[in-house]
């Protein structure tokens, strides 16, 4: 039988573990800091790259932000471009592919607007150089919207809250496909990530857990994943086949066809990944650690061109876990968005 003292000893030494086990981690979370190189590498730009022929205004921010949620762009009148991209779903849809006109069940996922601002090209396979082109791309596509412009812009014009904020955004130019392209992207760039707890310890703050600080070793290192998810936004604008399996979407390759193309796919952010699942162009990862376990296996070969970064990684249960946690650390608090109310004759 244990006795009352002995039991309160037991109680004494175990709570005195936990708490130097408590200790123990804070101190590896607080001396675990950032590199310079690091630093220079991942830390956020003070300015969101825009153009010179469409600098921002609010006025035009405004505006974009009134279309983006108007489901009159689209030719049923019930889509609009936050139908996908919804603010509430780290700005996807949560589904594995988009759904489009006529409740059409697409072949590709929605990728997020999240941060687009900083990408070189728009879409899974780059065919829009700009984000004035990828505004019209959607509205326009039979499967996505199915909107007609020459219709779109006669309902705008007989709106007067439209005519006015038209004419305000951008005096003398009109209710042009041109202004609602750019009107459209403007908002968009607006769509930013915040600094999520990995920005706050790139700024000297205790925000990182110890298996976050660890799987962004591996990140860097043994998992590799830095070769393609590089820099500030975690992406390097390229394409590649990753050996998805069942995988037959060309991909890239419809856009520019050279072998290395076949099956290739832009590099999404990872800046709230945590946020938008389901994952790949396809979606057919539900969650992040599914993710992971795909390239720990080095990907199926798909076509004849694997990605050369694609090989078995051979991470530990603990790693895996470690690089899904730092995955997560790249989660910030969500943009607030209130939605405009639109306008009626």
């Amino acid at each position: 039988m244990i006795t009352r003292v002995s039991r309160s000893k037991a109680l004494t030494t175990a709570l005195l573990g936990v708490t130097l086990g408590l200790m123990n981690c804070i101190t590896q979370a607080a001396t675990a800091t950032p590199s310079e190189d690091d630093i220079k590498t991942y830390l956020r730009p003070m300015e969101v790259p825009q153009p010179k022929s469409n600098l921002s205004t609010p006025e035009r921010v405004e505006l974009g932000k009134h279309l983006f949620f108007d489901p009159r762009l689209s030719g049923s009148g019930w889509i609009s471009c936050a139908t996908c991209h919804n603010p509430a779903l780290g700005w996807s849809d949560g589904l594995p592919t988009a759904i489009g006109h006529g409740m059409q069940v697409l072949g590709r996922s929605t990728p997020t607007i999240l941060n687009i601002a900083y990408q070189k090209s728009q879409f899974w396979d780059g065919r829009a150089a700009t984000m004035e082109e990828q505004a019209l791309g959607p509205i326009q596509a039979e499967p996505e919207m199915a909107g007609n412009m020459e219709n779109v812009i006669r309902d705008l014009s007989d709106l007067p809250m439209y005519r006015k904020m038209f004419d305000t955004a951008y005096p003398g130019q009109g209710i042009t496909n041109d202004t609602i392209a750019k009107a459209i992207a403007t908002f968009e760039r607006t769509v930013v990530s915040s600094d999520s707890p990995f920005d706050l310890w790139l700024k000297g703050q205790n925000t990182m857990s110890v298996a976050a600080v660890r799987g962004f070793d591996l990140f860097k290192g043994k998992a590799n994943c830095a070769a393609c998810h590089s820099g500030f936004n975690f992406t390097d604008n390229g394409f590649h086949n990753i050996g998805l399996p069942n995988n037959t979407d060309a991909g890239r390759f419809a856009i520019k066809p050279i072998k290395v193309m076949k099956g290739a796919f832009k590099t999404p952010t990872l800046r709230d990944a945590a946020l938008t699942p389901p994952y790949m162009h396809n979606g057919q990862y539900k969650s992040l650690e599914e993710v992971v376990d795909h390239y720990n296996n080095g990907g199926t070969p798909t076509f004849d061109n694997l990605d050369p970064n694609m090989k078995k990684l051979d991470l530990s249960k603990q790693e895996k876990k470690d690089l899904v946690e730092f995955l997560k650390s790249l989660t910030g608090s969500p943009l607030m968005i209130t939605y405009p109310q639109l306008p009626v004759k």
